[in-house]
């Protein structure tokens, strides 16, 4: 017991501190005729309306999905709070949450025995969420403060399908886009061909399986544009833990620019 107690008060003052970082992501609710899209938002340290900023959107996986505008930053919310990001890469961080019977991906998934199969559309309207984040988007992206050549995609799961889907639903938008776990149609590659990607995957993944990430990878090799493709071999789903660790993934993020 003596030894249970300094684990518990250790584990506590963690958790104290980390909803006192979260809480630097400030609430905000996206209204479009009858809908309504939550999201937070992380400004840089001093922002300056006057000045221009980078802006990232990171899309959050199934499991964190409903309107309580919190469970989006369970994974992925630590990346942008690191001292050496806040310094090194001043940027609008947003992460929008996706309804809880709704999907970022137009995309039909089949449960037969416990595996799960996904059918990615080609065209189509996007999803009411998907819907949303494009009008937020928009919005977003033509304020004064925002730097239209540094605009960013990323994603987990549902949301590294969710990334695919939106880069090719605004091609030109996005200056790279990273992709973790996901998925969509090989033919829909040649919308974002142009987009800097680096795809991300674990080898035992037995959730979204890892050939989906692959055959994007592979079309898009066959298109005459190699992404960088990382797969972890010994990863099961939660490969996002591996990624977020990549030393090179903001740097290499931001060093692109329309």
């Amino acid at each position: 017991m003596k030894k249970i107690i300094p684990f518990l008060i250790c584990c506590l003052t963690l958790f104290s501190a980390f909803a006192q970082d979260i809480s630097k992501y400030k609430k905000e609710n996206f209204v479009f005729a009858n809908d309504t899209l939550k999201y937070r938002i992380l400004y840089p340290e001093n922002f300056d309306a006057t000045k221009k900023y980078p802006v990232v959107f990171f899309l959050h996986g199934s499991g964190e999905r409903g309107n309580d505008n919190e469970k989006q930053l369970t994974h992925g919310g630590k990346l942008f709070l690191t001292d050496e990001f806040r310094k090194n890469y001043p940027a609008i961080v947003i992460f929008p949450q996706c309804a809880e019977n709704s999907y970022w991906s137009n995309v039909e998934i089949e449960e037969v025995s416990g595996k799960r199969f996904f059918t990615f559309q080609k065209s189509g309207e996007p999803t009411k969420s998907m819907a949303l984040l494009l009008k937020l988007t928009d919005q977003f992206v033509n304020q004064s403060f925002v730097d239209k050549n540094k605009v960013y995609v990323g994603g987990l799961s549902m949301g590294g399908m969710g990334t695919f889907e939106i880069l090719r639903r605004k091609p030109h938008l996005f200056a790279a886009a990273f992709a973790i776990c996901g998925g969509d149609n090989p033919t829909n590659a040649k919308k974002y061909k142009n987009v800097p990607l680096w795809i991300f995957h674990g080898g035992l993944d037995d959730v979204v399986n890892p050939q989906l990430s692959y055959n994007v990878y592979r079309e898009l090799k066959k298109l005459g544009h190699e992404p960088k493709y990382t797969i972890y071999l010994k990863a099961n789903h939660n490969s996002w833990d591996s990624t977020f660790a990549e030393p090179n993934l903001i740097p290499w993020l931001f060093s692109k620019q329309q």
